[in-house]
């Protein structure tokens, strides 16, 4: 499986007055490595996720340990769990090598802003999906 690594500078806006990184932040920096995965990963494919529309359908995270604030970035990981014909649910950890500070999932979906509805993935988007589809397990 193919995974996706984002170096997250933190800013000094992300902490709160005891000086660790907001639990509402972790959600940006998830959105921020997510962006950088599809676009980056996916200009001529991928990006059509984000160009043609797409909406966050569910986010999940588990808060595993405090982040302090600091001037080095963090590593987000991300990889896809799930890949349906009109979701796909990208995984990821925000961690330090093999600490871990959150684990969390975002279900999106493809959505048509002209017609104001969801549509379904394109070949093209499942198949930049498919490169970094997690195993199942067993």
């Amino acid at each position: 499986m193919a995974s996706h690594l984002y170096r997250c500078p933190l800013r000094w806006a992300d902490m709160d007055v005891y000086g660790i990184v907001n639990n509402v932040v972790f959600l940006r920096l998830l959105e921020e490595a997510r962006v950088d995965f599809i676009f980056r990963l996916g200009q001529t494919e991928g990006d059509a996720f984000f160009k043609d529309g797409s909406v966050v359908v569910r986010h999940e995270i588990d808060y595993k340990r405090q982040l302090v604030h600091r001037h080095v970035p963090v590593d987000i990981e991300l990889w896809v769990t799930d890949l349906g014909t009109a979701t796909v649910t990208i995984a990821g950890e925000i961690k330090d090598g093999d600490l871990r500070y959150a684990s969390a999932a975002t279900v999106m979906a493809p959505f048509d802003y002209v017609k104001r509805r969801p549509r379904r993935l394109t070949d093209e988007e499942i198949a930049f999906f498919e490169k970094y589809l997690e195993e199942p397990a067993g």
